[in-house]
């Protein structure tokens, strides 16, 4: 795989890049060390509420998260696995769009109607996330316990 200072050039430079993540702060959707993604080259690209991008904090890290708004300021992020939003960013902090993603050797692009859906109702769910998350948990925990 690339390092990360290889992946902002290639995609400053027009290429696609597929790389696996790291990190829960996408999660459920995208898990560490299993899932990969595809990111696209930002020719063209107009940010929009629910996409997924990456961008680079100011003197930091790359971070990939979902567009929670866009507005006049700059534009705000959440992760899908955070409840608190981050910015505004700065257009120029982004260095790519996701494409797809790869889980379990299945190809799934942002085009897909249930991922579109999905993105909408994450985002929606944003303030009751570590509620449903602790619930879900719970369960899972009951469920391997009864096994």
């Amino acid at each position: 795989m690339e390092s990360r200072a290889d992946i902002e050039q290639l995609l400053k430079d027009g290429h696609t890049v597929q790389t696996v993540i790291n990190g829960y702060s996408m999660y459920p959707m995208l898990v560490p060390d299993r899932d990969s993604v595809i990111l696209a080259p930002l020719q063209g690209y107009v940010p929009r509420r629910g996409d997924v991008v990456l961008y680079r904090r100011d003197n930091s890290i790359l971070v990939l998260h979902r567009i929670w708004r866009v507005r006049q300021d700059g534009v705000y992020m959440v992760g899908d696995n955070q409840t608190e939003i981050e910015g505004p960013l700065r257009q120029d902090q982004i260095r790519g769009s996701l494409a797809a993603f790869i889980r379990k050797g299945k190809h799934v692009s942002v085009g897909n109607i249930y991922y579109r859906a999905y993105a909408l109702v994450w985002l929606w769910m944003r303030p009751i996330r570590h509620k449903v998350a602790v619930a879900v948990h719970a369960v899972k925990k009951f469920r391997r316990h009864r096994e």
